[in-house]
């Protein structure tokens, strides 16, 4: 079974995480080179470079103190973040700033669900990292996702989102379930059919004004990201109303909100943050990052009643995840090549991984004593490093497509409106393809 391998001992983007108690102040002094040869022509008169880094959500890089640590380690260099909270307005404004060539930082922060359309139609206006990183250090597929056919590398990876399942220990006893990490892994190891078993064991004796899961949507996203072929094939054509994937996910969304399964949250909307609050959710679809959404959320009062065991089925799966990019119009393109690697060593995604539990996509990290001996306390001390470091390992590669964002997007809408509205699971599904169809043409 799925949990030997496993527990004892695997958005947007995570708040503020304790993990171990050591210091990383020593490893983020590894991979520094030196800025003298710089040869960059926006420094001021006494050789000042201010570099600009935009990004969205939470990357960790202040929290972790790296931009403070990288003007330590290079004094004529100092590093300004832009974050947008919302990647979905990012993203557009992204789009405009490389279509008309003005506006863009000297680092862009690019999202997984985005990076297909960037290698496909943006790809001549980043730098090659292909020669500044080495792409052999990341999981494999996390290179692949932002290389071009001819092997120009647009974007090094930051984080990955390996698969997990949250659960609400406290809620789990009150329903006559049991709270450790492998009896429960063992209770779903057939896959998400066997999950939502259990959500129908739950809802027995369920407390009062509570619910299995928070989102049928959530659920569907983690179904789709255990596969393969999600909603492109090979060739670049969408497959996603014929998708095995999409399909299955589907069906099990539309299962759980006709049974009362879930409680129809959009996740990391404010009626969400408070029923994570209140304690009326039971699980949440768990990628890396998304625990420490649910301790922000959730607040000091719910410390310790969470706990964090393998995802439902075999295959691991992958939620989430970005790049850092080069413009490749930017006046300080050499030294924010430079910064990019130092920001992507092992040692810097490890220090991330520590102040804000984002994992790291550079498999050097996995090593580190801030990733193997990583525990949260507010999830009774579960050992996060090693089980997200065994899910890495084994996710399978998936086939991107350049609409990836709009069609995962869509279609969680229109589930959210089958949890919500009670529509019906035929017309919702018209009305996503209907969407989807006039977004890609």
């Amino acid at each position: 079974m799925r949990i030997t391998r496993t527990v004892a001992g695997r958005s947007r983007r995570a708040a503020v995480l304790v993990t171990t108690g050591l210091t990383a102040s020593a490893l983020l002094l590894t991979g520094c080179s030196s800025d003298s040869d710089s040869s960059d022509e926006s420094s001021d008169a006494n050789g000042k470079i201010t570099l600009t880094v935009a990004d969205f959500g939470q990357f960790g890089y202040k929290e972790a103190g790296l931009f403070a640590k990288y003007h330590e380690l290079h004094p004529n260099i100092t590093v300004k973040e832009d974050t947008t909270a919302d990647e979905k307005v990012y993203y557009p404004k992204l789009l405009q700033q490389l279509n008309s060539g003005s506006g863009l930082a000297d680092v862009q922060g690019l999202e997984v669900g985005r990076i297909k359309e960037l290698v496909d139609t943006k790809a001549d206006q980043f730098a090659d990292l292909s020669k500044v990183i080495d792409v052999s250090e990341w999981v494999s597929w996390k290179e692949k996702q932002a290389t071009t056919a001819d092997g120009k590398v647009i974007g090094a990876g930051t984080d990955i989102g390996p698969m997990s399942l949250c659960y609400n220990t406290e809620l789990f006893k009150k329903a006559g379930l049991p709270t450790d990490r492998e009896e429960v892994a063992a209770k779903f190891a057939g896959g998400w059919e066997d999950y939502l078993k259990l959500g129908e064991e739950y809802k027995k004796k369920a407390p009062a004004g509570t619910y299995f899961m928070d989102s049928a949507s959530a659920m569907f996203n983690a179904v789709v990201s255990s596969n393969a072929k999600q909603y492109y094939d090979e060739s670049g054509k969408p497959i996603y109303a014929d998708s095995p994937s999409v399909k299955q996910g589907w069906n099990l969304a539309a299962e759980s909100a006709d049974k009362k399964l879930t409680q129809g949250l959009a996740q990391f909307s404010d009626p969400w943050k408070a029923a994570l609050r209140k304690g009326t959710i039971a699980t949440v679809a768990c990628p890396a990052w998304m625990a420490g959404q649910i301790s922000l959320s959730a607040g000091d009062a719910n410390k310790g009643k969470w706990n964090i065991t393998t995802a439902p089925g075999e295959t691991a799966a992958n939620w989430g995840g970005s790049f850092l990019g080069v413009p490749k119009s930017g006046k300080n393109v050499d030294e924010a090549g430079k910064l990019v690697k130092w920001l992507t060593a092992p040692e810097q995604q490890a220090a991330v991984f520590k102040a804000i539990g984002v994992f790291p996509s550079n498999k050097g990290a996995y090593d580190l004593p801030d990733v193997k001996s990583a525990k949260l306390p507010y999830f009774n001390d579960a050992p996060i490093g090693e089980l997200y470091a065994d899910e890495a390992k084994s996710i399978p590669e998936t086939v991107l497509g350049p609409k990836d964002g709009v069609i995962k997007d869509t279609i969680s809408t229109q589930i959210n409106n089958m949890e919500q509205r009670g529509t019906s699971p035929d017309k919702a599904w018209k009305a996503a393809t209907d969407s989807i169809e006039k977004a890609i043409g």
